[in-house]
Parts: structure tokens; C-alpha cells; sequence
């Protein structure tokens, strides 16, 4: 549209643009502010205060998803593969490094308390569990380096985008310069994503909920590394799910058989009759995760 101009070349205002004026109402201008500092008046995206309320939430809801849903498809990525285990596994030199630390500390001491001795054993476990973390970048590799190229993101790889077994397995991914996708959450104290995650997938949720969607939305495979509460969480969200057939099956792998079966007693719940013989069918143990991926590739041969 031409802007329209007066016989001077100036633009002209058309009434809507110009507020009325004080000659023709001496208190026009005051009310006029008054109207346009209201938070009625403002642009959605402005009026954050409404966004941000009770009766706002479920466009929030919608939202949440929608923005990552509209990214995934723009990189064309229709498969995950996703693996989760505990954000404190850390990678093998590290936990050397602590282990040192907290082996000096106590030399310097002649009674040690309960509380130094708990966290060099803390240190010495975490120099054993870190073969998981090498195990977890292993698998990123192997999940990467399966598609045709680094642009090809038909089956990605997928995690909770933090430090730990996610970070390793994100690592192994960029090691092969493979994308990754990684979906972390806002929690009360600040959680920073790990390096390793493509920048464009990698994303900040506000509901748990939402971030679970997309976890199993496009998930081909669960690879389960030994963890914690946010892990079992995870896990037991999927066997749920199958189990009740809301979900389609899917290979469902824990990586070390000692760990799943200490932490949770899958022959007790069957023999209290809590679960069927066919619920232990959903998952599988495996060692490796060279193991993990032949599992993966037979179920779909």
C-alpha cells in the first residue's frame, strides 16, 4: 500500500493515529495513557503477567510442545533412539581426580570422620561406575555414525540433555559429527545443557509432562544406563505404558544386569503376583553398548 501523502510531501495521519486532541477534550490525553498503560491493551507476547497465569496454562501446555515439535520436523528427524541414566557418572579421569583428592585429604587426617570416609568411597565408586559413561559415548557413536551422513537425522539420538550418562552419550554422537537432540528441563536450581548437544535440538521444557511426550513421541529403542530417581522415572514411565498397551512396544534395554537387578527385585514382584510372567518380556539386560545396539538392530531385521 502507497502511503498517502499531503501537497507538501508529508505523510498524512488517518484520525485512528492521532489521539484526540487536548483542544477538543482537555482530559483526552490523560485517560488515553491511562487506557494504553493497562495490561488489557497490550500485545499478547507483551502481557507476560497473562501468559504466565493459572488461565493461560494450558496455551503454555500447547506451547511447550508445539515449539519443539515444529524444530523436530524442520530437521526431519522421525526416529529417536533415547537413553537415559544418571547425570552423576562421570567420565573416567574426573573420577580419578576426585578419587586423588579425597585419598589426600584423608592422609592428613588421623581420626576420620564417618562422613570423609563415606565420600572416598563415594570417589572409589565413581571411578568404577565411570565405565558407563564410556559405554554411554560408545553407544552415541553407533547411533551416529548409522545414518547416512551428519545431516541425515532420520533416527537421532535423544537424551535429557544434562551432564553424566547424557552428556557421554551426546559426546559419542558429536564425536562422528552426528546431531543429537537433547531435552532438558527448567528446575529450581539451574541446570546447564551438556556440550555435546546439536545447538538448534537442544531444548528447555517447563512441564514434565510435555518433556515425556516428546521422549517417547518418535522413541525406536530405550537404552537404560544405571541411575537414579529421574531414571527409574523414566523407565518405569515406558514399561507402564506397555504394559497397558497404550504404547507400542519397543526394545527397552538396561545395560548391566547386576545393577537393574540390585536395584529393583523383578523376581519378587512376580512371585507377589504385582506383575505378569509376559511384563518381564518388555525389557532385556545387556553388558555393552555394543550389545545394546545389536539388540536394537534385530528387533527391527
Amino acid at each position: 500500500m502507497k502511503r498517502v501523502k499531503s501537497k507538501n510531501g508529508k505523510k498524512m495521519l488517518f484520525p485512528w493515529q492521532r489521539p484526540k486532541s487536548k483542544q477538543e477534550d482537555p482530559n483526552a490525553p490523560k485517560q488515553v495513557a491511562e487506557i494504553m498503560k493497562s495490561p488489557s491493551y497490550q500485545l499478547l507476547e507483551e502481557n507476560i503477567a497473562f501468559i504466565a497465569s493459572e488461565e493461560a496454562r494450558g496455551i503454555r501446555l500447547q506451547l511447550d510442545y508445539l515449539r519443539v515439535e515444529s524444530k523436530l520436523q524442520e530437521y526431519g528427524i522421525e526416529e529417536t533412539i533415547v537413553v537415559f541414566g544418571s547425570a552423576r557418572t562421570i567420565e573416567y579421569q574426573s573420577a580419578v581426580v576426585r578419587l586423588r583428592k579425597a585419598e589426600k585429604q584423608l592422609k592428613q587426617l588421623s581420626v576420620p570422620s564417618d562422613m570423609q570416609l563415606a565420600q572416598l568411597h563415594s570417589a572409589e565408586r565413581m571411578v568404577e561406575q565411570s565405565i558407563w559413561y564410556e559405554e554411554a559415548r560408545k553407544l552415541g557413536r553407533l547411533v551416529g555414525e548409522s545414518g547416512k551422513g551428519p545431516e541425515d537425522c532420520q533416527v537421532t539420538l535423544m537424551t535429557g540433555g544434562g551432564p553424566g550418562i547424557m552428556e557421554a552419550a551426546n559426546r559419542g554422537a558429536f564425536d562422528v559429527g552426528a546431531k543429537s537432540i537433547g531435552l532438558n528441563i527448567a528446575l529450581p536450581h539451574e541446570q546447564f545443557p551438556n556440550p555435546y548437544i546439536t545447538p538448534d535440538l537442544c531444548f528447555q521444557f517447563h512441564y514434565f509432562s510435555i518433556r515425556k511426550f516428546h521422549f517417547l513421541q518418535r522413541a525406536r529403542a530405550l537404552v537404560v544406563f544405571p541411575g537414579g530417581f529421574g531414571t527409574l522415572d523414566e523407565l518405569f514411565e515406558i514399561l507402564t505404558l506397555v504394559q497397558t498397551q497404550k504404547a507400542d512396544p519397543i526394545p527397552v534395554v538396561l545395560v548391566s544386569k547386576t545393577y537393574w537387578k540390585k536395584a529393583i527385585d523383578f523376581d519378587f514382584l512376580l512371585e507377589e503376583g504385582m506383575v505378569a510372567a509376559k511384563d518381564l518380556n518388555i525389557f532385556s539386560f545387556t553388558e555393552s553398548a555394543e550389545e545394546a545396539w545389536s539388540v536394537i538392530k534385530k528387533w527391527y531385521i
